[in-house]
């Protein structure tokens, strides 16, 4: 079993080799626990388990780098709504209270679902129609999660920094949703 020792990254590790043990230690706590919990309300699954645990490796992982990496401040997902079409909803996540639900046709989030294509914005303020859910972010990266062809969730993470993400970001971030997807029953 995974040890909470799992969320200790080194100091001044580079961005490679956390992203690297972001994906070691996620495949170890995937193993076995396709977990979710049946949402009434929506009448669908909400992956809790592995999303919780994914969005907790990350923060951490962004804050033992160095700037601008260690300017996350909010690292988390959204679920498809099943219960509206072309809506997501608010998922596990770390950092400040967040939106709850956002339409595909809003934000980078919701591009990033529409197009179910990675969104690396350097600068959120030159994003047209972005959503500020917390005004201390200026850029963002929001990678979906797609499942035979289909958007289920979409990683989402903000940064109090400008131009706080780049291409390590996007592929080590693509791979961990392509694990999740992979992983847990949507």
């Amino acid at each position: 079993m995974v040890h909470a020792d799992a969320s200790n990254f080194a100091s001044g590790v580079t961005k490679e080799k956390a992203y690297r043990q972001v994906l070691q230690q996620a495949e170890a706590l995937f193993e076995g626990q396709r977990n979710w919990v049946w949402s009434v309300h929506n009448s669908h699954k909400l992956h809790i388990t592995n999303l919780a645990n994914s969005a907790s490796l990350l923060w951490h992982a962004y804050k033992s780098l160095p700037l601008p990496s260690s300017e996350v401040n909010w690292a988390g997902f959204y679920t498809l709504n099943a219960a509206k079409p072309k809506q997501l909803i608010l998922g596990p996540f770390q950092g400040k209270v967040a939106c709850q639900t956002i339409a595909f046709s809003r934000g980078v989030c919701g591009k990033a679902a529409a197009t179910a294509e990675t969104q690396l914005v350097p600068d959120v303020e030159a994003f047209p129609g972005h959503i500020a859910c917390d005004g201390d972010s200026k850029s963002e990266i929001v990678v979906p999660i797609v499942v035979d062809g289909k958007v289920v969730a979409i990683i989402d993470i903000d940064c109090a920094a400008l131009d706080g993400f780049d291409e390590v970001d996007k592929l080590w971030l693509e791979k961990l949703a392509t694990l999740l997807g992979k992983t847990c029953e949507w």
